[in-house]
């Protein structure tokens, strides 16, 4: 039984050792967001703190894990009135839920540059499945760091009354329906 034990220790081992960690450039990185305003409008914002971490056992990202973080504090829409409505009890409520998640559950290739990612989004103290379309825009080496980098666009849409977010203001004032977007570039650990 001890050999048995060894012997998977090692294939286990020797399987984690090729994942790679791939962390966010925060300067290179941005998530967004737009969503209708009155029905006639698009109203955007943006979270100017963000974190991420990509682990991936393979060189094409497929089945890779990836975790993101933003703070709820830092929302900007280039308005702080709204801004701090935003972050009331009215919609996010900040001060009682201060992060938005996210952790990938699988991160499937689907064309030639095309992945379906999905995973758990937590926000206002509510988690739900999301499914994202991420689009990978390769791989370079850095200039200056000598580092590689990777760059993903990602889009997918959500409804912020499925999270509890704003569920007292109508879809007529400010739509349900929310575009994420995310342009982001990692650096390989």
């Amino acid at each position: 039984m001890k050999k048995l034990t060894f012997v998977v220790a090692a294939l286990f081992a020797g399987l984690t050792s090729f994942a790679q960690t791939w962390s966010l450039d925060k300067s290179h990185a941005k998530l967004s967001y737009t969503t209708s305003h009155l029905m006639v409008s698009e109203s955007d914002g943006y979270f100017k703190v963000i974190d991420s971490k990509i682990t991936s056992p393979k060189n094409d990202f497929t089945d890779a894990v990836v975790e993101f973080t933003a703070d709820v504090n830092s929302i900007n829409t280039d308005n702080t009135d709204r801004d701090n409505h935003l972050k009331s009890p009215d919609f996010l409520d900040a001060a009682k839920y201060p992060s938005i998640t996210f952790k990938s559950k699988s991160f499937k290739k689907v064309g030639d540059k095309k992945y379906k990612v999905i995973g758990d989004l937590t926000m206002h103290g509510v988690t739900k499945q999301v499914e994202l379309d991420a689009t990978f825009n390769g791989t370079a080496v850095h200039p200056y760091n000598q580092k590689t980098v990777a760059g993903f666009k990602v889009t997918g849409k959500i409804k912020r009354t499925d999270f509890g977010v704003g569920t007292s203001t109508p879809a007529a004032v400010v739509g349900d329906e929310v575009n994420l977007i995310a342009n982001l570039e990692y650096f390989k650990d």
